[in-house]
């Protein structure tokens, strides 16, 4: 739907640019953005590349594991159906520290693999469990202590002060997190 929804504006413009005489700056915004498209994409390789593979370093020296073992009541809180042993607490935990460092890209592998490990602990599988739910909740509101992906883009375009987003960040990313939190509570127990 929403790839009609994007046609249609794009269809919209070039013939709104096309009666106005405004065709010329159709065409060269068109080329000048998928240029800095392009751009964007290189310069955003490295970046990507470096914490994804701290991220692995993370995993493989037993980091992570530490971390999950510290948020355990946390996610025994969270996550009350899903049996401590379970892989999907560490590819939750992995998840969730990722997307607390602001990394989204390097949340997702770990976050599909959870969902993919809480869709075999679901009893009813057309339906989406309170874990999962929790899970995707969790996961769009994104607690963020830092927003490395927005100070990596704002550093690219040239901020004065890329950083100054961590504290505005952090507060609007805690408050929907526990508002994410408190609803899927109260509907969850709504929905047994």
């Amino acid at each position: 739907m929403l790839n009609y929804i994007w046609g249609i504006m794009i269809l919209i413009g070039i013939v709104v640019a096309a009666f106005t005489g405004k065709m010329p700056d159709v065409t060269n915004a068109s080329l000048e953005s998928s240029k800095d498209a392009v751009n964007v994409c290189f310069q955003m390789l490295g970046i990507v590349a470096m914490w994804t593979g701290l991220m692995k370093i993370a995993e493989k020296s037993g980091l992570i594991d530490s971390f999950s073992n510290k948020i355990m009541p946390i996610l025994k809180f969270l996550f009350p159906e899903v049996p401590r042993n379970s892989k999907a607490l560490k590819y939750i935990s992995t998840n969730l520290i990722a997307n607390m460092l602001g990394l989204g890209w390097a949340a997702t592998p770990a976050g599909l693999m959870a969902m993919k490990e809480l869709q075999k602990l679901n009893k009813n599988k057309e339906i989406a469990s309170k874990s999962m739910c929790m899970f995707m909740i969790i996961n769009m509101s994104s607690l963020q202590l830092l927003s490395i992906n927005i100070i990596s883009d704002r550093s690219l375009y040239n901020s004065s002060n890329p950083s100054e987003i961590i504290a505005p960040a952090f507060i609007a990313t805690i408050v929907t997190t526990i508002v994410g939190v408190i609803v899927g509570k109260i509907l969850g127990g709504v929905h047994k």
